[in-house]
């Protein structure tokens, strides 16, 4: 029973957010369609174990979840109100995989349309497409819960009262919606590679989805900025097995064991980044890959061109106004061997409204006062960073250094 969970439990994070995408479609409500997905997996876990898995558990749950979410059409006193929704018959449903994979992109679009806000946009593609928590989400965007959960509620009754179309736009029209979806795949990307909260470092289950999403993209729109999207995921989940230890320990870049990191995925990322570097104008991912590019191409941490990834960050920083850029070229011009305009740099950011709930701005301000032998100060940046963080293993890497620095005193 224990191992028939397990493998529930996995099916799970593999198959929720694709089965979920494909019963939007075939219900055509966003809450009826989770509900349904919910229904269906709790009828998976009753049934597989006295039956076995079926050999195409996918498409198990997105029947059964179909008829969970047809049956409750039915029972709803309001299902006047659903009359619009034309239905197929079981024999009509269409399960083939393309049409599933499809599913998930029809959804990103449906998330990113035009008439939502921006933080709509992103909000509810976390949330719904991507299976996140209402806590997750706010974490990757820096937003209070309650807010964040408003803001999706919103968003859904705007997608239903407007009938938003579930569907991929016209050639025209794509251009004008990419930066959002681009936008939307990154953070994606970056609640799987850096978890927000939990034990464990990496979730690949959302960065394998991030990269089968822009690789869709690419296919559907090849722009410079799709490819310089797809080099910047490539180069950073060629590090995934080299960022915890097997105590289940964070492992920062520098100290990484660099035969670790796959040399296929930076193969792979580098001629992403090649092919965006041939289409004019450089853009915010592309230059951003140029950056990984720098650190997955250097030997060793100590052979890493600094110099070349603050001249990148200016032209980032140029672009875009964005604190999170700030706090990383600060960053780099400390390890480019000039630790003191680093941390004046980052004293400038501190009043920044982001700043104050970002773990990672006070990480950063400990380790460079730690660098300038300033230990009261460090410390006491560590315990603020500390009390932000939510992942286990930034707490556990934080109270070390912490640890580590009383120890010295």
């Amino acid at each position: 029973m224990d191992k028939e969970r397990y493998r529930l439990d996995t099916l799970y994070r593999e198959h929720s957010r694709r089965v979920q995408a494909t019963l939007i479609r075939l219900l055509g409500d966003f809450e009826l369609a989770e509900e349904a997905m919910q229904d269906a997996f709790v009828a998976a876990v009753q049934q597989w174990p006295l039956n076995g898995i079926p050999d195409n558990p996918q498409a198990w749950l997105i029947r059964t979840g179909y008829h969970c979410g047809v049956n409750q059409i039915r029972q709803l006193s309001t299902a006047r109100r659903r009359a619009h929704l034309l239905l197929p018959t079981d024999d009509a449903l269409d399960l083939e995989p393309a049409t599933i994979q499809d599913d998930a992109l029809r959804l990103l679009f449906t998330c990113c349309h035009p008439s939502l806000s921006m933080e709509a946009r992103i909000a509810l593609t976390l949330r719904e497409m991507c299976g996140l928590t209402t806590e997750q989400v706010a974490s990757a965007l820096l937003m209070k819960p309650s807010t964040l959960a408003q803001r999706i509620v919103r968003a859904k009754r705007k997608i239903r009262d407007a009938r938003i179309p579930y569907a991929v736009p016209d050639q025209e029209a794509l251009p004008e919606r990419l930066p959002d979806v681009l936008q939307v795949i990154y953070l994606v990307f970056n609640e799987g590679y850096s978890r927000s909260m939990g034990s464990h470092v990496v979730d690949v289950s959302l960065t394998k989805e991030a990269i089968r999403l822009g690789e869709a993209l690419a296919a559907l729109l090849p722009k410079g900025e799709v490819f310089g999207l797809m080099a910047l995921m490539r180069l950073n989940d060629a590090r995934r097995d080299a960022r915890q230890d097997s105590a289940g320990d964070l492992v920062t870049l520098d100290e990484q064991d660099r035969d670790l990191w796959h040399q296929e995925d930076i193969r792979s990322g580098i001629k992403w980044l090649e092919q965006a570097l041939a289409l004019t104008p450089t853009g915010y991912y592309t230059l951003q890959a140029s950056i990984a590019a720098e650190h997955s191409q250097a030997s060793s941490a100590e052979q890493t061109d600094w110099g070349r990834i603050v001249r990148l960050y200016d032209a980032l920083c140029r672009r875009n106004d964005s604190p999170i850029l700030a706090l990383n070229r600060a960053v780099a011009i400390a390890m480019n061997g000039d630790p003191t305009t680093g941390l004046q740099l980052l004293d400038d950011l501190a009043h920044h409204p982001q700043m104050a709930r970002y773990h990672l701005f006070y990480s950063a301000q400990a380790d460079l006062l730690r660098r300038l032998g300033k230990q009261d100060d460090a410390c006491s940046a560590y315990q603020q960073a500390l009390l932000l963080t939510t992942l286990d293993p930034e707490k556990r890497f934080l109270l070390k250094r912490l640890n580590d620095l009383e120890q010295s005193a």
